[in-house]
């Protein structure tokens, strides 16, 4: 990729953005139709450097294993629903098939540079919750997909798991589940490695430092403004297909770009903060990724988790989320200006309305972002009851920005899921929304294929190529007829992530 910046001549598609989606839908793309020609800019001076940068998030494939949120409370009958579990489980495997083509046809390298296998643990205490845990481990134990899941209310066997749980921890039911096919997945580095390759292929650039600033409909698509962030410059293109895959930056170019779809859409931004050890005797102690049961008054997203993470080549724990107040969009390429600049008249009524109903997350918010290191220690020891204050430091992640819809109605700000919006005429679609978010990726713009251009796909050799590159394309892996036979197919692509 050239220092200076490559305007493709009229490009069929430009993508905004160069996190996890955009990289991933760029390959994708680019795969099935070499003939296309793809222009990617970013407005940051290096790639991936929101959402999908490493310290931005918690790194975890997320494949329901150890997600508690994935799985609501027990019923009546005291049975846990898996259902949103199997299906993230399915999804992510298509991210999986796909990342080991591109290994395979040598698109990338070097797969363990962004994934690698670690445990992936669920932790709970007290007897209501272990309850709940037995309950939830016996109905993913019946789903061939977790059918290795173990499940344990044995301090010393939990300790095997992972130490630091019991240490110096007080006498009170505990349980946990493990699976070892879990994974950590550093996203800023496989985006990088995809665009890398996208870089090289015919028709197709890569440039950063480039800020789209305004999107105007044309007869045969979009007039797409790009300023040089360096010296200002304003270059014009125009694509017959768009991608906004701008993070937390989207809602703000789709009202730029007046899409009808986007209307009533508002957006909340929720700041994200970890603590972080790297102390070596520490951190090789502590094998796993490790998610707990929900805090008192915490949204859904700040389920805390003890993460082994490995980042810029060097082993470390993470511990968090702790939620923080913004009104930033986006990490670093955000403005503090940014949330009220995303108020218009067909949106406001929705905005305060939702912030009515949810003064009590308002409150938590400015509560977690004024909170001393001590508070934090506190939440930490809940899991690592041993942990001393001088091992840890605070460090600011990334930024969730949560659309909101009309039909949220009486609905809380925070919900799971990832969103693509797409207008009528199908040549622009947006990424809105945020977990599982980067883990299934290729789920997501698989989507944007099929919907905006689905005669890549009515071909015997379009078909073709898109079996290749994702197996499981026309196929439900949810079905146990499926899913039943995944241990071996689990295991090539494994072996071509080299994860084992």
């Amino acid at each position: 990729m050239s220092a200076l910046p490559v305007h493709v001549t009229s490009p069929d598609v430009i993508i905004i953005g160069s996190g996890v989606m955009s990289a991933n839908l760029g390959a994708l793309l680019k795969r099935l139709d070499p003939a296309l020609a793809i222009q990617v800019y970013e407005a940051t001076t290096e790639l991936a450097q929101e959402s999908s940068h490493g310290w931005n998030n918690a790194g975890t494939g997320h494949a329901g294993i150890c997600e508690l949120s994935y799985t609501p409370d027990q019923n009546a009958a005291g049975e846990v629903d898996v259902s949103n579990a199997i299906k993230i489980f399915a999804q992510f495997e298509r991210t999986k098939q796909f990342w080991s083509y591109a290994v395979a046809e040598g698109m990338i390298d070097k797969p363990r540079d962004f994934i690698r296998p670690v445990p992936h643990l669920s932790f709970v205490h007290g007897e209501k919750m272990v309850n709940f845990l037995r309950a939830r481990h016996a109905a993913m134990q019946a789903h061939p997909f977790f059918s290795s899941m173990e499940f344990s209310t044995d301090r010393a066997e939990i300790a095997r798991w992972a130490p630091l749980l019991t240490e110096e921890r007080a006498q009170v039911p505990i349980a946990a589940t493990k699976m070892d096919s879990g994974t950590d997945v550093d996203f800023g580095v496989v985006s990088r490695k995809l665009l890398a390759w996208l870089a090289r292929q015919p028709r197709c650039a890569v440039s950063a430092g480039q800020r789209v600033v305004d999107l105007n409909r044309t007869a045969a698509g979009w007039d797409v403004a790009v300023k040089d962030v360096a010296n200002g410059s304003v270059h014009h293109t125009s694509a017959k297909f768009v991608f906004v895959g701008a993070g937390g930056g989207s809602l703000l170019l789709l009202q730029k770009a007046g899409v009808a779809e986007s209307r009533g859409l508002g957006a909340f931004p929720i700041g994200g903060q970890w603590l972080v050890c790297d102390k070596p005797e520490i951190v090789a102690r502590h094998q796993a990724k490790v998610y707990g049961q929900p805090l008192d008054a915490a949204p859904t997203m700040a389920v805390p988790h003890l993460d082994t993470r490995v980042l810029d080549g060097k082993q470390t724990l993470l511990f968090g989320p702790f939620a923080s107040w913004t009104t930033k969009f986006l990490h670093r390429a955000g403005s503090w200006t940014d949330l009220p600049s995303s108020f218009r008249p067909h949106n406001i009524a929705t905005l305060l309305k939702i912030g009515a109903k949810n003064l009590d997350l308002i409150r938590y918010l400015v509560q977690q972002g004024t909170q001393s290191m001590d508070d934090r220690m506190k939440v930490l020891h809940v899991f690592y009851p041993g942990a001393k204050k001088a091992d840890w430091k605070l460090i600011d992640g990334g930024i969730r920005v949560q659309a909101i819809k009309k039909t949220d109605g009486e609905a809380g700000i925070v919900h799971y899921g990832t969103e693509v919006i797409t207008d009528e005429k199908r040549t622009i679609s947006a990424l809105l929304g945020a977990s599982p978010g980067a883990s299934v990726c290729v789920h997501i713009v698989l989507e944007v294929v099929q919907t905006c251009f689905p005669q890549l796909l009515t071909t015997p050799e379009g078909f073709a190529r898109m079996k290749a590159m994702i197996p499981s394309f026309n196929v439900d892996l949810r079905d146990p007829k499926f899913a039943a036979g995944y241990g071996e197919a689990g295991c090539v692509v494994e072996k071509k992530l080299e994860l084992r």
